[in-house]
């Protein structure tokens, strides 16, 4: 699945009901929503820098203001750090609202599309990490 068909599922989740999901739909759309970002920035890294496809998301999150720009970079990390709050359940805590959801939903679809439309530089390769 693109970062795309994850959005597209996650924004029916919030505009539709769907069968078998009542009381579920919120942690699942948030779950469809962080997967479309992790998806993004994957396929960004895997263009730009393929070393740091099998870094941690928080070393990915710390690179992306080099590669990407500080706005952008700001953006990922509120909503991977929104979102990996939000899938975790805890007893004592509510599901993410609708509204949340919708945040998230469009914050990540324009940080997909801003990743996707970026070109590749020269630079990017001078900027990757040497081989050891």
């Amino acid at each position: 699945m693109t970062a795309q068909d994850l959005l597209d599922e996650a924004h029916r989740l919030l505009t539709t009901v769907v069968p078998g999901t009542r009381g579920r739909w919120p942690r699942a759309c948030a779950w469809l929503i962080r997967l479309a970002l992790e998806k993004s920035l994957d396929d960004y890294w895997t263009a730009r820098l393929p070393e740091a496809t099998s870094c941690s998301m928080r070393a990915q999150l710390l690179l992306l203001p080099r590669y990407a720009g500080a706005e952008l970079a700001g953006d990922a990390r509120d909503a991977w750090f929104g979102l990996a709050r939000a899938t975790h359940q805890h007893a004592y805590e509510l599901a993410p609202t609708a509204a949340e959801l919708r945040t998230w939903h469009d914050l990540v679809a324009k940080i997909t599309r801003v990743l996707r439309e970026s070109p590749v530089l020269k630079s990017d390769a001078a900027n990757s990490v040497p081989a050891g």
